[in-house]
């Protein structure tokens, strides 16, 4: 029967729920798992974490529910005994340019409180010691450690004079009204090579000042004042916000600017009053650019007892991000350089420190990012949570999870509409012997490949410093799939999407950043399909393409092409329903009276990928959809909101828009992130694929499957932060099983039964 306390949920039909029930046992780590896109996002997050937020909302007054985000009841009959949720997922950290690891934790905030009243000299303001109060920024760069400067070497060609077209800027070409401010100004010879300049025409050119120009059109003339070519470009577009700009306009501006270290601050981002004030011979600035394992031990060297309380709560946060394995990442981080694993742990840090019990907490893949060494740390921090009395539920894909869960719930069978049952519940034991995906690649051993492909060439990097890089050098081989590896901090990213990709800029590169989308955004926008598929429509009806848009003239009238009816209330829930005018198909029915060999756009837009490859005869068409079939998302309906995909769909669709190149570099960061094991073979065969066609693709990646089904391995460390940041062995996944100095070849080894 279950714990009277244990969450009960019946009839669950978010996405493609087939009317799930199920329950959830309290106090107990359950884990979902289930081929990517099968629905346990749908249950775990969109119905079980939404209706817990949901319903802890409703218990404020209506002034602080109206500041809250608004959730939509989801789509069951109903949830008994849900508690106070936490929610950890995997939506980027944000904040902007002034986030940092310290400001995220909010551990800068106690380390300022220590700075204010212990330092000397200070005011004993702790605004002082802060970055974001006027108080304590920088005055040069406003607190970012960072400024905007013109790159001068890039406003002109030198082989040229002016009357050649020596001014590179825009709207700065012969005869035009800018550029007569330098070639008719009297102070420069326009027939003179740059590059002959003497120094003082050099900074008369784009320094200079004073004294009046007259420029014209065709139609009138007017005098204005000098100003030098440098200055004036910094004038008028370094103070303003870049972003407002088209990508056009923003592209031409942005090649003659430079970011760089602020100056005045080093990067700080404080006043001199702050960066002045010291602790055991530290400002607050070199504690920042600590390592955070580091910064533990200059913490706890205080000895003042009024600083005790103080230093143990900062002691105490600093410890859990170097438990969650993070000690190498210093406080001064920005959050916008963090990987998506890193940014999720971090997002734990808080939430460990609470004593609060009787809780639900909801976690989302935390193992992506995690090194095999590390999963440990987190299962500790997972059982940790448990046993203080709370209810931990993890969608997760990793062998190493699921096996410290108590309770295991399997959704599938499959993904997208041939998904949305609940296959399994029991132990993992019972997971183990169970006739589902998950199962059978718990019980599936593969063998390590035994034949690897020969180079046809080789990528040289070299003196790469980027991070914690010790100038390394390291040859990267063509024609081959490479796999990069190495504990997280090791260095990985620094040097391949760092290092490697500014020196070989034309390669394809696939992140973990989330598709930039609208609530319109399917699959069929976002890889081009609709503006073939419109002109087909088109030309067989003829009729205007416009007119098969639900973004312009065939949207209907009701929902505006949305296919919903969404009602916002105030103080309340938004209310979600089918249009009625349209059934949910988004179009007008005249409209819809249109067909292309018997099917409408409607139609159309509701075909899986696979059906949609049969449909359509237009090579060009075919092979953007065979793409989506080839990385396992032939399930997909071109017309379904980007939205309701997992982070595991939303990067293969990324990978399918870059597919069928030859003679291409391909580098992907993490590609097996959201993926369950089933699809993690899916996706090696498509990474062999891309070779046998003659190009060169190299992963970053932790999992153990995908690295030794590599040609050649690339393995980082032997540590993070300032432990690693070296080459500890290239060559191939046998080779590697031999290596004593990899953390990488010990579990290799461990996984195939041998001697570590």
């Amino acid at each position: 029967m279950g714990d009277r306390t244990d969450i009960r949920i019946e009839g669950a039909r978010e996405h493609n729920l087939k009317g799930v029930s199920l329950t959830i046992p309290s106090n107990q780590i359950t884990v979902f798992t289930g081929v990517s896109g099968s629905g346990k996002s749908s249950l775990v997050f969109d119905t079980v974490a939404v209706e817990a937020q949901r319903q802890l909302a409703s218990t404020f007054p209506w002034f602080i529910r109206n500041q809250l985000p608004k959730y939509e009841r989801p789509r069951v009959d109903s949830i008994e005994n849900l508690t106070s949720p936490v929610i950890v997922d995997q939506k980027p950290v944000g904040g902007g340019a002034r986030s940092t690891v310290g400001t995220m934790t909010d551990i800068y905030s106690v380390i300022r409180l220590v700075f204010a009243r212990f330092a000397s000299p200070t005011t004993g303001l702790v605004s002082t010691f802060s970055f974001n109060d006027p108080e304590g920024m920088c005055p040069e760069c406003d607190g970012l450690g960072r400024t905007l400067r013109v790159a001068t070497d890039r406003l002109t060609d030198p082989s040229k004079s002016l009357d050649e077209g020596a001014i590179l800027l825009p709207q700065h070409g012969v005869g035009s009204m800018d550029w007569q401010l330098y070639a008719r100004s009297g102070r420069l010879d326009p027939a003179k090579r740059l590059a002959d300049y003497t120094p003082q025409e050099w900074h008369t050119l784009l320094h200079g000042s004073g004294g009046k120009v007259t420029i014209s059109s065709h139609s009138s003339s007017m005098q204005v004042n000098y100003e030098g070519l440098a200055d004036r470009f910094a004038r008028i577009n370094l103070k303003r916000d870049l972003g407002q700009l088209s990508d056009r306009a923003r592209t031409a501006i942005e090649r003659f600017i430079t970011d760089g270290t602020c100056h005045a601050c080093d990067g700080a981002r404080l006043a001199p009053t702050a960066l002045a004030a010291r602790l055991g011979g530290r400002n607050i600035s070199d504690w920042c650019r600590m390592e955070v394992g580091d910064l533990v031990g200059v913490l706890e060297e205080l000895d003042d007892p009024a600083a005790a309380a103080i230093v143990a709560q900062a002691s105490a946060s600093l410890r859990r991000i170097v438990d969650l394995g993070l000690g190498y990442l210093s406080l001064d981080r920005p959050t916008a350089s963090l990987s998506g694993g890193e940014g999720q742990r971090l997002k734990m840090v808080r939430h460990l420190g609470s004593n609060l019990i009787g809780m639900t907490y909801v976690f989302d893949e935390p193992s992506i990012g995690l090194h095999p060494r590390d999963v440990g740390r987190l299962n500790d921090l997972l059982v940790a949570l448990r046993d203080k009395g709370n209810t931990v539920i993890v969608v997760e894909h990793d062998p190493d999870v699921i096996a410290v869960a108590d309770h295991v719930v399997d959704v599938g069978p499959a993904a997208g509409v041939h998904g949305g049952e609940i296959v399994f519940t029991g132990s993992v034991a019972d997971l183990r012997a169970a006739d589902t995906a998950t199962g059978r690649g718990l019980r599936r051993v593969t063998e390590m490949k035994r034949e690897f492909r020969t180079p046809t060439g080789w990528l040289r990097v070299e003196g790469a410093e980027l991070h914690n890089l010790k100038k390394v050098a390291v040859d990267f081989p063509t024609g081959v799939l490479t796999a990069v590896t190495g504990v997280a901090g090791a260095g990985k990213s620094s040097l391949v999407n760092g290092e490697f990709l500014a020196r070989h800029p034309d390669a394809v590169y696939v992140d973990q950043s989330p598709i930039s989308a609208s609530s319109r955004s399917t699959p069929a926008t976002y890889l081009g399909l609709m503006d073939p598929v419109r002109k087909l429509f088109a030309k067989a009806n003829g009729v205007s393409a416009g007119l098969f848009s639900f973004n312009s003239a065939g949207a209907c009238d009701e929902c505006q092409g949305r296919g919903l009816i969404i009602t916002e209330l105030a103080f309340m829930e938004p209310v979600t329903r089918h249009c009625e005018a349209c059934r949910g198909r988004r179009f007008k029915d005249e409209v819809l009276a249109h067909t292309l060999h018997g099917r409408t756009i409607a139609d159309v837009l509701e075909m899986s990928a696979a059906d949609a490859v049969e449909f359509f005869e237009q090579p060009a068409l075919r092979r953007k959809l065979v793409a989506l079939t080839e990385v396992g998302l032939e399930y997909l309906s071109l017309g379904q909101s980007l939205s309701t995909l997992s982070g595991g769909e939303r990067q293969r669709l990324k990978l399918a828009l870059q597919l069928h190149r030859t003679g291409t570099v391909y580098v992907l960061d993490e590609p097996t992130t959201g993926l369950h094991m089933a699809d993690v073979d899916t996706l090696v065969g498509l990474l062999n694929g891309l070779v046998e066609k003659g190009n060169t693709v190299m992963v970053v990646e932790h999992n153990l499957e995908v690295i030794q089904q590599a040609d050649w391995i690339v393995d980082l460390g032997p540590e993070g932060g300032r432990d690693g940041g070296e080459v500890v062995f290239t060559g191939t996944p046998a080779e590697l099983l031999r290596s004593e100095t990899s953390h990488t070849g010990r579990y290799l080894r461990e996984r195939h039964g041998l001697p570590g």
